[in-house]
Order: C-alpha cells, then structure tokens, then sequence
C-alpha cells in the first residue's frame, strides 16, 4: 500500500476483568486482545504495520457522546473495592467494572481517535484499533452490552468536528446490534450506520424492536439507518457477500462518505457462542477489500466482540492482511444465500426504496411471513460450547488457514509495455522484455484469426504476453497489465493460452467493442461477460453474457450500479481460477470506472488477474497497474448517480433470467 497501514495495540488494555461470577460477562475476556495480537505476530504482520502510539482520550472528546454525570460514574470506579464495583455494575446490562476499567477505556477510545488522526491527516492509508473494552453497545449515560465508551461513535463525532467531514459511513458487522450508535446517529443524514445483526424475531440480545429493518432513522436522518436483521443463526459467506453486494455498497456508493469506520466483531464469524455463524475467517478479507473502494480507501477498522479466541485471531489477522494489500483468499463454502438471508435483504431493500436513487426502482414488496418465524433457537450454556470440541475445532481452523493462504510470488503485478515506452509504470511494477520464441507464439494463436499477427511490434507484445502468462500459471507473479496494439487478438491469445495451461475456470470481462466473439454456450471453463454501449447482437446465456450499459457523459458515473448488481454477483457464483479483464475501443464506460473495475475484481481468485489495454492509452496503463500494484486505494471513482431507468430495466432482465444458475444475482426471496 502506498501509505500504509497503521496499528493500534497496547497491552495495558488488558489489565481489567471480571472480578466476579456472571455468566453473561464470562466471555469477556483480556485474552481476546493479547491472542489477537500474538496471531498478529505469528504471521509476521505487526513488523509491516505502522505502530501508532495510544493515549488517553480527553474528557472533551469523551464528552463529544457521553454525559458529564456518566463520566462521573465510570471515573469513580477507579477507587471502588469488589463489592462496590459490582453494585454499580448492576445497574446496566450486561456490564462489569473493574478499577483499570476508566484507564482502558480512555486508551481504548484515545487509540480509535489516534488511528482517525493517522488517516485523516494522509500519514498512512488505513489501519486497525486493536483496542479494549468495546464501544458500539454504551449510550449516552451508560455502559451496556461490555461497552463503556463508545469509540467508534465518538470517532464520527472527532472526525465531524476536527476535519469538518460531511459524511462518514459506519459498517458495524458485529453479531450484535449496535444500538448505542443507532440512538446517537438516527436522526443524523451526515453519518450513514449499516448494522447487520442476529435478531431472530427480536429473541436475541439486545432484544429491540428498533433492531427490525424498519428502523430506517428518525427526523432528517430518515433512510441513515440501515438495520440487516440475521433471523435464523448459521448464516455464513455467501449471505454476509450478498448483504454487502446487494443493500450496503449500492447505499454507500451513492451517499459517497469521505471516512468509512468499522466497528468490527468477530462474534458474527464461525465458531463464536454468541452469534453461531459460519462466517470463515477469510469473509473478513473479501468485506474490508470491497470497503477499501469507498472514501478514497480512508478505512479504520476497530475492534468490537468476537469471542471464541482461534476465530477472533485469525479474523483479526485476515481483516488486517487485507488492510495492508496482501491478496484476497478464494471464499470457502457454496455460494449461495439462504432463503431467510434473502427475506431479510429484501425487506431492507423494500423499506430503503423510498430514501435511495438506487433502489428508486425496486418493485419488490416486504416478506408478509418470514420462513423463521415462530421458530426457536436451543441456546447451549457457554460452558457446555467449551467442551472437547473446542481443541477439534481450533485444529479445524490451523488446518483451514493454511490450505488458504498461499506464499506472495516474487513479484506482485508485471507489465508488457511497448519498445521505446516513455510513461512511467509504477514503483514495484516488474517490466516484462523477456519475449516467447516465435514458434512458442504460433502454437498459442493456433485456431486464432490472425491477420495481423506479422506486424513485428504485435508479435513482440504478444511474445513478451505469452511470457507473462506462464509466470501467471507458475505463481511466480500475482498479476499483470499488457498494453497490446490490439486487445481483442492478445485477449484471445491470453484466454486460449491459460486454458491450455490447466486453468480450469476463467472470468474473462471485456468493456467497449470486440473484433470478433467466439461462442461460450458449452464452454464451462470461461464465463465470459461484456460490457457495450449498444444494443448486443447476441442473446445472453448463461457462460455468454452481453450487457447494454450506456452512461450519460457527464463528472458522475453510475457503474458502480451494474459492478455491484450484476458482475461481482456473477464472479462470486462462479467462483473462477483467473480473470481476465479487457478494454476495447468505443467503451461506454470511463477510465476511473475500469479502474474501480479492475479494484473490485481483485477479490476474486485470489487476485490472479491478467489485464489488457490498448497501448494508445497510457494513463489507463499506469491506473491499472497502480490498482493491480495495490497503490491506488487512495483513488476516488465518484462523483456517483443513480443509472438511468434504461439500464436499470436491461440489467433486471438479466438478473431475472440468470438468478437460477447465478444464486448471488438474487436479492429477494419470493
């Protein structure tokens, strides 16, 4: 990453805990920061972060929130014995004082504000808070749910206030409904609160009825509320996928925040007794890379719950590889969402429409009768969760982890460049010169229309191609950009040659004309999507994907509509090996929307992408290698607006048609 990666840790935020028996208390613990922070160490990630120094939070910045008299009460457990501690602790749910209790939490917030300043200030480009004790559940007089200050909202309000921001977005994908930032943010339009949360009908803690998706926010800040209640408990990858896909990135991309925070809990992830979810560590890298495409990649990730020690570690060291640029896992598990997932995005979908341009043109109606509701969850006792099971489990992650994670190749992005190239290609970016033999070349544009293949600097861009492809193939690179004189003939070369190499299934996107197609229909190793201006000739199929999309040309951009709705969708159900990306002539697209293209298809396959462009467009050429590189999240691909009726109609015909052989194109349950 250009500007790096900020961590905040300090093992003084350990020194508090739970003086007293309380079940429900038990399972906070100091451990969950410092086996965080030692998973942290084990995969050598603290070394490559950039170490922020912790402070205590002022009382002016905790009172940005909180009230004087509340401060007053959590200051004076600082002198109070166990007795005392323990009546005081009474008087809130399902929280516990000890006398370092007002210490930890003022470096817990003071940490959170120290990472805002860092991200803010242009220091590094994002980073973590592993701070302690939590903060999304505290209100303005009181503890609640573990949480004594509220750090995450408090950050909104410094931000607002020190950097003048106009609109923040908060993503709060702990298991647990963050109410305390719901109560101070509702009727706030400059603060955007996304909360996913297991509800169950409202039988899970906390037990609100303002937890409900039709809670959309009160006053002015109507439709700034965005509430995903989980009803059943198992939801895993795919529905947590479909969530961000279809509810909060098409909502973030048109309120175009200029910070994104995360209030990030793990308990939402496999293996936690508090949410009972099979989210696998990795999901947690496929959500932060699709937010580093928001606020020109100003992202501050800050610890929330996650209670089920091997779960929150490598989640936590997932969230912060991600962070720092390091390839994306392939996503375990089938990708399709659940039915009750799909209940629950269509009524948030339905009860947003009024509030979001995006949704303007939805014709879906609430789910009259949930499929879960009137059933029950039989919850275990904590103790009984901790059984024998839990060394088999912990082995089950290790084992997950390292079938998942692959060694960095020597080089990260390579580049084919034209001879006598005088642009400047991105420090880091390795320049292919090495050129294939020619009879090497032959046998790879066997079958292949060739009518200009004797041009010598198009054998040569394709020579130096071939070359690259098979550094591909042997991971000795992660991805690379060609600048071809032709696209459409070094695309067909590219794609025959990776099949040839063993690669089993190939996402090949192309935006703007192509010279010539050949038929996808049976050809389950290559799903191939196409992105035009003009009406297509062919009708789509379910490997031969043609889509009409035609901005009004103008500053803003609506792509972001059909790369949420439409091909991210489809790439995650298809699940390939390599994506191959092109841009041909007559695009109806802009640079900045291939370039968030070309960003938000890195959570695919690992990253293992080939991109060609033609070699006439060199300012493309560097902001794609600056993308595949990892040095462009500081890019800003708004301003954004809401597609035009034409393209929203075209787009839906195809969701319909295809939502039964692509389960990610689905959005509702009926």
């Amino acid at each position: 990453m250009a500007l790096g990666t900020a961590l905040v840790y300090d093992e003084e935020m350990t020194t508090y805990k739970l003086l007293w028996d309380d079940p429900e208390c038990a399972i906070e613990v100091p451990e969950r920061l410092s086996k965080s922070y030692e998973r942290l160490q084990h995969y050598h990630l603290v070394e490559r972060c950039v170490r922020l120094p912790v402070r205590e939070a002022s009382v002016e910045e905790i009172t940005l929130v909180h009230s004087p008299d509340y401060l007053d009460v959590v200051k004076s457990t600082q002198t109070m014995n166990e007795e005392e501690l323990r009546t005081t602790s009474k008087k809130y749910v399902a929280a516990y004082f000890h006398q370092n209790s007002y210490r930890c939490a003022k470096l817990s917030l003071g940490g959170t504000l120290q990472l805002v300043d860092a991200v803010l200030s242009g220091e590094v480009q994002n980073g973590m808070a592993l701070v302690r004790p939590p903060g999304h559940h505290s209100q303005r007089d009181q503890s609640n749910g573990f949480c004594v200050f509220n750090n995450v909202a408090i950050a909104a309000k410094y931000a607002q206030k020190k950097y003048n921001l106009q609109r923040i977005l908060i993503v709060d994908w702990d298991v647990h409904h963050g109410q305390g930032i719901q109560y101070i943010f509702e009727d706030d339009p400059s603060v955007l609160y996304f909360s996913w949360h297991r509800y169950e009908h409202k039988i899970f803690w906390p037990n609100l009825t303002e937890s409900d998706y039709d809670c959309v926010g009160k006053g002015q800040g109507t439709g700034f509320n965005i509430n995903l209640p989980w009803n059943k408990i198992g939801i895993g990858n795919a529905d947590y996928i479909a969530a961000f896909l279809h509810v909060l990135l098409p909502l973030a991309f048109e309120f175009d925040p200029e910070l994104v925070l995360v209030s990030s809990g793990y308990d939402s992830g496999i293996g936690d007794p508090e949410g009972r979810m099979n989210a696998t560590p990795e999901c947690f890298s496929h959500l932060t890379h699709l937010l580093t495409n928001l606020a020109g990649g100003k992202l501050c990730v800050v610890l929330e719950g996650g209670y089920h020690l091997t779960s929150l570690s490598e989640s936590v060291c997932m969230t912060v590889r991600t962070l720092l640029g390091d390839a994306v896992p392939r996503l375990s598990g089938d990708m399709t969402p659940c039915h009750s997932a799909l209940e629950s995005i269509q009524n948030v979908r339905t009860a947003h429409t009024p509030y979001w341009q995006c949704l303007s043109m939805d014709e879906t109606k609430p789910v009259q009768q949930c499929s879960t509701k009137g059933s029950s969850t039989l919850e275990l006792p904590y103790e009984q969760q901790e059984s024998a099971d839990t060394a088999r489990f912990d082995s089950l992650i290790e084992s997950h982890m390292k079938n998942i994670l692959s060694p960095a190749p020597p080089f990260r992005t390579s580049a084919v460049t034209p001879d006598g190239n005088t642009f400047i290609i991105p420090a880091g970016v390795h320049v292919e010169d090495q050129v294939a033999p020619r009879e090497q070349i032959d046998a790879a544009c066997s079958g292949i229309s060739m009518s200009h293949l004797n041009e010598g600097h198009l054998v040569h861009s394709v020579g130096k191609m071939l070359t690259v492809i098979n550094k591909l193939v042997k991971k000795q690179t992660k991805n690379a950009v060609v600048l071809s004189p032709s696209t459409s003939l070094s695309a067909a070369v590219a794609l025959q040659t990776s099949l040839n190499l063993g690669i089993e299934r190939v996402l090949y996107v192309h935006v703007g004309d192509l010279d010539s197609e050949r038929d996808f229909e049976n050809d389950q190793k290559t799903l191939f999507v196409k992105v035009c201006g003009d009406q297509p000739s062919k009708v789509f199929s379910k490997y031969h994907i043609s889509l009409k999309w035609k901005d009004t040309p103008d500053e803003s951009s609506s792509f972001f509509y059909l790369v949420l709705q439409i091909l991210l969708p489809l790439a995650y159900s298809y699940q390939p090996d390599f994506i191959l990306l092109s841009a041909g002539s007559n695009r109806s697209v802009g640079n900045r929307d291939i370039l968030l293209l070309s960003n938000m298809l890195q959570v695919l396959a690992e990253g293992w992408i080939l991109a060609i462009i033609p070699d006439t467009e060199p300012e493309l050429a560097v902001g794609i290698s600056s993308s595949l590189a990892g040095c462009s999240t500081a890019m800003h691909y708004g301003p954004y607006k809401c597609p035009t009726k034409e393209c929203v109609n075209s787009l839906k015909e195809i969701q319909r048609a295809l939502q039964e052989d692509w389960r990610m194109l689905r959005n509702y349950a009926a």
